[in-house]
């Protein structure tokens, strides 16, 4: 697979993973919770809880082949910082 799609690919899917588990984090903050429960008492608690951690794993993975995927590109850069200074 061509590289370029296999970044593309990875970031589109790690942006998705980050919208999922930062909106099912903000579901699942105390305050608004307790409100959500007061008017919605049968709302999938365990659900969202379990949707937020795996789309966290997710995302953990796709970043770190994201790096991966940046590696070498990383390295330069860090070197050309540090050879300014």
């Amino acid at each position: 697979m061509d590289k370029r799609l296999l970044n593309y690919i990875i970031d589109v899917v790690m942006g998705i993973a980050f919208l999922i588990c930062f909106i099912t984090g903000v579901f699942k903050m105390p305050k608004l919770m307790s409100s959500i429960l007061a008017n919605y008492p049968s709302f999938p608690l365990r659900t969202v809880s379990f949707i937020h951690d795996w789309s966290g794993v997710v995302m953990g993975i796709l970043v770190l082949a994201h790096l991966a995927l940046h590696w070498k590109w990383m390295v330069a850069m860090t070197k050309n910082l540090i050879k300014k200074k």
